[in-house]
């Protein structure tokens, strides 16, 4: 795991030295300064010249002036590779994420992905800003000091064996204790944003049936709960401190009285007031040394459950791969689906589509009918490999998609769902998405093929808001079809991407459909038979099966579904929403 993440570290491997170095420095010097110290100590009490009390006195200024740069430059090489780190592991997620199925994305969800991306990265970069920082100091000072403090104070500095010992124990313990409380707090951190995620995609629910008060009372409970997990693993934290705070005082009242009893019995001929001055000095040295290490140790536990949620989103494995030769040519946009059957899970018990068997030459309009469950999406996210097939196989341009590079695939199908989205941006910005080097011409012309020119002057700045909130659903639809004409793709794809726009505008933009990309393979996803009934093959799906294949006047005499829907559609007319 930490080997992983230091992958992640690159660029920054040369700050991260630099810090090392200078950590050492820093160490070297503060260990010696209660040294020089005892040495000015002793001087005055001997009496000793000014000169000499100035030379001692300018080399402690000197070291201090030196530690004091040491640990500066420490801060400012820590600080940039501690925020470098941070940011190739979001870089380095983000890209990983990118080749994510949906199958993978499903696994983690988003919100939790999110959470990876921010909290957990945060916990890392500052945990690794205290380890390239104390774990070097503290342990450095921690084995330097002793090392003084038995040279200056002999059998004085026993007593750290006596304190040592218990800090550690009061350390393992905590560690004990506090890391299944931050494992519980991570978890919930995820629940928590995939209810503000929820509940923000669904605000216009939520006020449309006045459930705010339910929704903070949710929200507040979520929050209560992380907050009562996060005192329990603090509460356990907080002990680390006044445990720390009594060993320390302990030490120095030990040190200072059996210190003082020596000079006063030997008159300062076994340990003199310098001596009990460092061996205090170096007390304190090493006892933060050890608080610092057991706070560094405390940060680790609470990171080290970041770090493995970080590490599981830099280990998946994309569900779906390339093969090792892939195809990158799609040479035309026929699509054969051979005995195929799907599944979401191997686990699940029930098969989405079942046993379909579909031959669609290229440039053909295809309509595809059925209610709601009946796997309608499923059969067209096949094509473009968003998911593969769990047995037989689908083929674009003769060849099987498991065949072709998946970039090369998918930049030749295009597909406009019922709830697109738009980029926060300008529209040119958004349309550009389907050809970065469209001309303006070229955009105007799918714009007007989509009916999506009408409105574009009417909104302020030509700039989409984020989730295109200032668009209306039937306008954000026209503007996704535009887009995908943009890409001129072999394929297109309209998944009920026309619900939201009235039947003479659904007419005219199929009708733009043939005019601009005639030999394109156009599949249409619809509720209403008047999307589909021009199609040159029309496909009722029930269940995951299809019931029957043919053109609309076929299927009125040999389909009861169509027939029922068609019936009850020309009966009862078309409810449509602008």
């Amino acid at each position: 795991m930490v080997k992983k993440i230091l992958k992640s570290l690159r660029e920054f491997k040369r700050p991260t030295i630099w810090t090392l170095i200078f950590i050492i420095g820093e160490a070297i010097i503060e260990t010696f300064i209660p040294f020089t110290t005892a040495e000015l100590v002793n001087a005055i009490n001997a009496g000793t010249n000014m000169t000499n009390l100035l030379k001692i006195g300018g080399m402690l200024v000197a070291m201090a002036l030196l530690s004091l740069a040491c640990g500066a430059a420490a801060g400012f090489t820590c600080s940039k590779a501690s925020s470098g780190l941070a940011r190739n592991l979001r870089s380095d997620m983000f890209a990983n994420i990118q080749r994510f199925s949906f199958e993978n994305v499903d696994k983690f969800s988003s919100a939790s992905l999110v959470t990876r991306m921010t909290t957990d990265v945060t916990n890392v970069q500052m945990s690794y800003m205290m380890i390239i920082r104390m774990a070097i100091r503290s342990p450095l000072i921690f084995l330097f000091s002793i090392i003084m403090a038995f040279y200056m104070g002999g059998a004085l500095a026993a007593s750290f064996v006596v304190v040592i010992p218990i800090m550690i124990f009061t350390l393992i313990m905590i560690a004990k204790k506090a890391m299944p409380a931050f494992k519980r707090v991570f978890k919930k951190y995820d629940k928590l944003n995939e209810s503000i995620e929820e509940n923000v995609r669904g605000m216009r629910v939520v006020k449309g049936f006045s459930r705010e008060e339910y929704e903070k009372e949710k929200f507040n409970a979520a929050a209560e709960d992380i907050r009562v997990d996060f005192v329990k693993a603090e509460r356990i934290v907080a002990i680390n401190q006044p445990v720390m705070q009594v060993c320390l005082y302990l030490n120095m009242v030990v040190i200072l009285a059996l210190g003082s009893y020596i000079v006063i019995t030997t008159h300062g001929l076994d340990i003199n007031v310098g001596q009990i001055s460092a061996m205090l000095t170096y007390g304190v040295q090493i006892l933060m040394a050890l608080m610092m290490i057991s706070m560094l140790y405390v940060m680790i536990t609470m990171s080290a459950e970041s770090a493995r949620r970080i590490s599981e989103v830099l280990d998946e494995e994309p569900a779906l791969k390339n093969p090792e030769n892939p195809i990158t040519e799609v040479a035309d946009g026929s699509v054969d689906f051979e005995n195929v059957s799907f599944k979401y899970s191997s686990t699940a018990n029930k098969y989405a589509l079942e046993n379909v068997n579909l031959h669609i030459k290229s440039g053909m309009t295809v309509g595809i009918i059925g209610g709601t469950g009946s796997s309608k999406s499923t059969l067209v996210q096949l094509i473009p490999r968003l998911y593969d097939v769990t047995e037989g196989s689908v083929k674009v341009g003769g060849r099987d998609v498991r065949e072709y590079d998946m970039e090369a695939l998918r930049d030749s199908v295009a597909m406009v769902l019922q709830k697109n989205v738009l980029f926060e941006g300008s529209i040119e910005d958004n349309l550009r998405w389907g050809n970065p080097d469209a001309t303006d011409e070229e955009i105007m012309e799918v714009c007007k093929l989509a009916q999506a020119h009408g409105f574009i002057d009417s909104i302020p700045n030509k700039h989409i808001e984020q989730g295109g909130a200032n668009v209306s659903g039937g306008q954000k639809q026209r503007l996704c079809i535009a887009r995908a004409l943009l890409k001129k793709p072999k394929i297109l794809i309209l998944d009920d991407s026309t619900s939201a726009v009235d039947m003479k505008t659904d007419a005219m933009i199929r009708a733009g459909l043939k005019q601009y990309i005639p030999e394109t393979t156009k599949f249409i996803i619809a509720q209403r038979i008047a999307s589909v009934q021009d199609a040159d093959m029309i496909i009722v799906l029930d269940n995951g099966k299809i019931e029957k294949v043919g053109k609309h006047d076929e299927l009125l005499a040999s389909s009861q579904i169509y027939r029922e829907v068609y019936e009850q559609q020309t009966r009862g007319g078309d409810s449509d929403e602008e």
